[in-house]
């Protein structure tokens, strides 16, 4: 059960960094190097088995264009596997901003990432993902497709560099293979259609289980990155958008709505407007961009009969004819073994009215308050080769936040809270299992200005996830992730670097509990080093 937990662990955070040398004292304010970035989370769990390693990228991004190769599955360690773990390692040196990018095999998003500002001598970073669910693309030759766009010119100096590879654990003994998907599948003519992303899947016959995962990202250079900021019309702000921070991520098959998310709040590490913040500990899922998960099995009958369908994924509140969000797009089929043609039907669609509102109020300080509601259940039946089962996905949204400034943005400041609460109850011969998940994220911090142009910020983020799956009432399972960043850091602006005397200081916690497991590591850092790496379980 341990390394059940800390699998989950892993495959919840999706991210782990090397710890790095030990602690050390703190200098009284940042210099020209300072640790490389750090996280609290775990790594990957693999078992003691054979293992081979096979490089997908070894490059350079100095620019926008994709890095494209061939990937071919190691033969030595045959193509039923344990774990699969994806290992970036990156590198950068000299002055660069944050870039967002990505990694596909076969089409299939196996990454979507960030990278740390660099500082002047250089750092490097590791991250480590399990992505064992995608092992049905993995089995064959794929076209290999990399890209973190980025810029080079006499003043954005920094190249990145990166290697990223796949090891392989074979399943031999008593390690079993692991318990994937049939078949990962991508959409077919996948395009921007105005503010959604839509493409057409065409799913096996005998599907018997369908997820949908979409790495939706604010994308940086625009609004829309700050997504949680936006107020409505007449409010004096430099990000503005009709319904002000309220954001939604919609999956629709064949244009009925079939699956709503709330998107995390993910800052990049030049986030808040100081990048002094995250040097060292960079914000919950920065370098690890999880996926919204959707459970389309209610869906599955319609799906199951030979034809495309079209699924679209659209971010609700983002302005008409705004760009700023990414959404690709990754279908994960479980098939029936035991028969070629599953059917069955979408028995209910109930879609509560999506609530909410925004409320601006001038003043010396201006502010607007904004809250939102909505919920979505969807059912549907499936003849399978073990009986009929029925699938039902219940999902509930709600988000609140209070946002205050000042003229000229001097102060500017933030509370929000989001939660995402979603149930999934299967059905069939015997007592159904429950599934439930109650996710909650949180963002409070201000940034303020002062007349000699020093910044200051402070801020706290919470990523925070509860687990159960039940049976006739009975727990089989559960898990509590709590992933929260604290920080406070100031600098001068608008001077050279030798000048903008810097101070900052940082924490993360992460935590996730379970049945007979335990994880629990804080780490923390002041002006650039780790003063504290400790562990309580």
């Amino acid at each position: 059960m341990r390394r059940l937990l800390l699998a989950l662990c892993a495959a919840a955070t999706g991210l782990a960094l090397s710890a790095g040398p030990a602690t050390a004292a703190a200098p009284t304010e940042f210099g020209t190097t300072w640790h490389d970035p750090i996280t609290a989370g775990p790594p990957v769990a693999t078992p003691r088995t054979t293992s081979c390693t096979v490089t997908v990228a070894e490059t350079e991004f100095r620019d926008y264009t994709p890095y494209k190769s061939t990937y071919a599955p190691p033969g030595r360690c045959g193509d039923r596997w344990n774990k699969v773990v994806l290992k970036l390692d990156g590198a950068v040196a000299g002055r660069q901003f944050d870039r967002l990018g990505y990694l596909r095999i076969g089409g299939v998003e196996v990454l979507r990432t960030s990278t740390p500002e660099p500082s002047p001598k250089g750092i490097t970073w590791h991250v480590e993902k399990d992505v064992t669910r995608y092992a049905a693309a993995l089995r064959t030759r794929q076209p290999v497709e990399m890209l973190i766009g980025n810029l080079v010119n006499e003043t954005y100096t920094g190249v990145i560099k990166v290697k990223a590879t796949l090891t392989f654990y074979k399943a031999e003994g008593r390690v079993k293979p692991a318990a994937t998907p049939d078949r990962v599948l991508t959409l077919d003519g996948a395009r921007a259609a105005g503010t959604a992303y839509e493409g057409a899947l065409t799913v096996p016959r005998n599907s018997e289980r369908v997820v949908a995962e979409v790495y939706a990202t604010g994308s940086g250079g625009g609004c829309e990155e700050f997504w949680y900021l936006a107020v409505p019309e007449p409010a004096p702000y430099s990000c503005k958008a009709k319904d002000g921070p309220t954001r939604e991520v919609r999956v629709s098959v064949d244009g009925k709505l079939a699956g709503i998310a709330a998107p995390y709040p993910t800052v990049w590490t030049g986030g808040w407007s100081n990048p002094f913040l995250w040097y060292v500990i960079p914000g919950p899922r920065a370098f690890d961009v999880r996926p919204v998960e959707y459970d389309l099995t209610p869906f599955a009958g319609q799906l199951n009969d030979g034809k495309p369908h079209r699924i679209s994924v659209a971010v609700a509140g983002v302005p008409e004819g705004q760009s700023g969000w990414d959404t690709p797009v990754n279908v994960l089929v479980w098939q029936d073994a035991k028969a070629s043609v599953v059917t069955g039907a979408l028995t209910r669609h109930q879609d509560g009215t999506a609530r909410g509102g925004v409320d601006y109020q001038p003043g010396t300080r201006h502010r607007v308050s904004a809250d939102a509601d909505h919920a979505l259940t969807v059912s549907g039946y499936l003849n399978t080769s073990h009986g009929r089962v029925t699938t039902t996905v219940s999902r509930r949204l709600a988000a609140t936040s209070l946002h205050r400034w000042k003229d000229r943005e001097t102060a500017d400041g933030l509370r929000a809270r989001w939660t995402d609460d979603e149930t999934v109850t299967v059905a069939g011969r015997g007592p159904a299992t429950v599934n439930t998940a109650h996710r909650v994220y949180s963002m409070e911090g201000v940034t303020t200005i002062a007349p000699d142009d020093r910044l200051d910020t402070v801020l706290t983020m919470g990523d925070q996830a509860d687990l159960r799956t039940t049976r006739a009432g009975k727990q089989l399972t559960w898990s509590r992730l709590d992933d929260t960043y604290s920080g406070n850091a100031s600098y001068i602006q608008n001077v050279p670097r030798e000048r903008r005397h810097a101070v900052g200081v940082s924490r993360e916690r992460y935590r996730l509990l379970g049945p007979g497991a335990c994880y629990d590591r804080t780490l923390a850092t002041a002006q650039g080093e780790l003063t504290e790496d400790s562990r309580r379980c």
